[in-house]
């Protein structure tokens, strides 16, 4: 997968786009005793995560980053958008992931024929009773595996999206809420695009992630044959629950993040609305709509997460520029100018993060 970790800086002072010359440290605004107290809370809480990795990794070779990335979907609560070619473990890591955390799972297989009823749930009458029936459908898990989200018609894509929005659904003229946590995870194939429908930008915006899962490395996949060589398959046991995750959850949404930090998070959304005001004129013909609002809270929240997931009580500039790309390259739109000069909203993102001095 692209990361931005060797993107040289043009500003003095810093070491590449990093800045790692002066990391922020969680000084400013806030005693030492807190962040002391919450330090210890972060390294207590998430202390399960190292031992589902290690678990997942049992089963799953390789695809590090497409596991951390799901992770911290799964403690923010922001669904997963999985984009790959067949065959890149997508489902087995899923799946895998809710077996170590003894969590509700569901596959749903996107076809152009489903109705939205089909994954929500429906009345169904009785007849021997006469009376009429709720049947809950498969959106009522903890994860739910969305595969191939790009084959199901446009209402059936409606009712998935209001379900991850509004964590509740009606069925008749009851409605019920959707299990706690729950995350979505969907997968498309990039490849094929005969009898799809492509998610809209605004319906792509509702996902916090666009994972792209790129192929093994020779050495996983032939970690991969000799594993399918063998007698015995590795099975995923139980090495956390669902309680852990909610306690995670409120200690990551407590991580400090620094104002120098939260400045520029925000600069660099504004950087992509508005480049010509960051000295990024160049930037101005090939954007044709820059990250939304929720760009911004979606970075700040997946900073979080990443910092919980190294064991740190505070975010840096690491930790947003480490998720940027997953975050930010469905919500930056690019013109008919930059694809004819095959500029991506990956390089868009890059250009932003490479110019835009690190604090």
């Amino acid at each position: 997968m692209d990361t931005l970790r060797d993107a040289p800086s043009p500003f003095p002072g810093t070491s590449g786009a990093y800045g790692a010359d002066a990391p922020v440290e969680p000084s400013a605004g806030r005693p030492p005793s807190d962040i002391a107290a919450l330090t210890e809370q972060v390294r207590l809480t998430s202390a399960f995560v190292d031992q589902v990795f290690t678990e997942i990794g049992k089963v799953v070779v390789g695809q590090k980053e497409m596991i951390e990335r799901v992770m911290i979907g799964l403690l923010t609560g922001g669904h997963c958008l999985i984009e790959g070619v067949p065959g890149l473990a997508k489902t087995l890591t899923i799946k895998t992931l809710s077996q170590t955390l003894n969590a509700s799972f569901s596959r749903v297989q996107f076809t152009p024929d489903l109705l939205p009823a089909d994954i929500t749930g429906t009345i169904i009458y009785n007849m021997h009773t006469g009376q009429f029936t709720q049947k809950r459908g498969p959106l009522f898990a903890n994860l739910v595996l969305a595969d191939e989200v790009n084959r199901a018609p446009a209402k059936v894509q409606s009712a998935l999206l209001e379900a991850m929005q509004e964590r509740q659904i009606t069925i008749g003229d009851s409605t019920h809420q959707l299990p706690d946590p729950f995350l979505v995870l969907a997968t498309q194939n990039p490849i094929e695009q005969e009898g799809t429908f492509p998610l809209p930008e605004a319906q792509l915006d509702r996902f916090m992630l666009l994972i792209k899962v790129g192929y093994p490395t020779a050495a996983d996949e032939r970690v991969m044959l000799d594993r399918v060589s063998g007698q015995d398959q590795a099975q995923p046991q139980e090495v956390a629950t669902m309680e852990q995750v909610r306690a995670a959850r409120k200690v990551v949404n407590s991580i400090y993040i620094d104002d120098r930090v939260r400045d520029y998070i925000v600069h660099i959304v504004q950087a992509t609305r508005r480049p010509r005001d960051y000295g990024l004129a160049e930037l101005a013909p090939l954007i044709e709509f820059g990250g939304s609002p929720r760009a911004t809270l979606c970075l700040a929240a997946a900073a979080r997460a990443h910092a919980f997931i190294q064991h740190r009580a505070y975010v840096t500039p690491d930790d947003i520029k480490a998720i940027a790309l997953d975050v930010m390259r469905h919500r930056v739109q690019v013109t008919y100018e930059a694809e004819a000069e095959e500029v991506s909203s990956e390089d868009v993102v890059r250009r932003v993060f490479e110019y835009l001095p690190v604090p």
